[in-house]
């Protein structure tokens, strides 16, 4: 973007110190007034060709001629620089992305993408189905152009993820979540690092092509790693055993699927007048008809199915399933 700006103004810049140089030159040469030197200074630049202020002395006209061919050549250059700006259509991208960073910089608790190849594009397309704010960073420009023309309402930015400062303009201090996704792991494990030194309390989800990579990525910061060829292959193995079960997930994480949300309610979420009680208790909390379909201790480990009877305790996490409605008449109810 700097280097757009850059460009952009830089024939205005050259005009401008053209002029600078006409105004002072008339002045320590002719000894005109500020009045005087920019009146003749801007008649000869623009070639208007008004009488003069007054008779010029031999190095006056010198200087006027000077002045006469410089600003020709100048003009030529800003017109033609602006030209070539309005054909490659650099103007529209320069504001583009000027009005991108002023919604990035509107921003909180939104998930940033690096990379936009398959497992990024895919990881956008979900999250756009279930309402999630989100940001990519792109550093192929062929790329970043074909999804700007695919949906020039994205939030793009176009630089290396690896780099602290288009991190930085991505929001990644008030994100909430970053999904790396880039196909070297090595520069994976970078963002992970930076990420998590930027802002310590994001969820970090990296994609890993080599298992040796794993633990790497998990000490650099990531809370989850991804192998999308390992997923790959246990997803085409399970489409055998059990079918009927992937396509279920596969619909409620698909297009199709996006009414129905998985939600997870934490117990600092839950009204004072539930905490410490039973599940029965709390599913019963003005029904909004969604169904509890595991918890999360305070460990880390998951019970599936758990009995009414379970009591809910500080750290514990509750599982729910609902339509995109019933979910939100539950958040309205916890938040009461």
């Amino acid at each position: 973007m700097r280097n757009a700006a850059w460009r952009l103004f830089q024939p205005f810049l050259v005009l401008g110190v053209i002029t600078l140089i006409g105004v002072i030159g008339y002045m320590v040469i002719e000894d005109f007034t500020l009045v005087e030197a920019v009146y003749m200074t801007t008649i000869s630049v623009t070639t208007a060709g008004f009488t003069e202020v007054r008779p010029l002395s031999e190095a006056g006209r010198m200087f006027t001629v000077f002045l006469l061919i410089t600003s020709w050549c100048s003009f030529a250059f800003a017109l033609t620089r602006i030209t070539q700006y309005l054909i490659n259509g650099e103007i529209n991208q320069y504001f583009k992305t000027r009005r991108t960073m002023r919604s990035i910089d509107k921003l909180n608790d939104h998930v940033i993408i690096c990379g936009f190849g398959r497992n990024g594009s895919q990881a956008a397309q979900t999250l756009g189905y279930h309402g999630e704010k989100f940001v990519v960073i792109e550093n192929r420009l062929e790329i970043y152009q074909e999804a700007i023309l695919d949906d020039p309402d994205m939030l793009i930015v176009y630089g290396d993820g690896t780099d602290d400062d288009i991190l930085k303009k991505a929001g990644i201090e008030k994100a909430k979540a970053l999904i790396t996704a880039l196909p070297l792991d090595a520069h994976n494990v970078f963002i992970v690092l930076s990420a998590r030194s930027m802002n310590p309390g994001i969820q970090i989800i990296s994609r890993a092509s080599d298992r040796n990579t794993y633990p790497k990525l998990k000490k650099a910061g990531a809370n989850s790693v991804i192998m999308p060829d390992k997923i790959g292959g246990t997803h085409m193995a399970t489409l055998v055993s059990k079918p009927d079960v992937i396509e279920f997930i596969d619909y409620l994480s698909g297009e199709e699927g996006e009414a129905i949300h998985i939600e997870s309610v934490s117990y600092d979420m839950l009204p004072e007048q539930i905490r410490d009680k039973s599940l029965n208790e709390i599913m019963s909390w003005k029904k909004t008809g969604v169904n509890c379909i595991g918890l999360k201790d305070i460990e880390g480990k998951f019970m599936i199915n758990p009995p009414q009877d379970v009591l809910v305790k500080e750290g514990m996490k509750v599982l729910v399933l609902g339509t995109k409605q019933q979910i939100q008449r539950m958040k309205m109810n916890i938040g009461d």
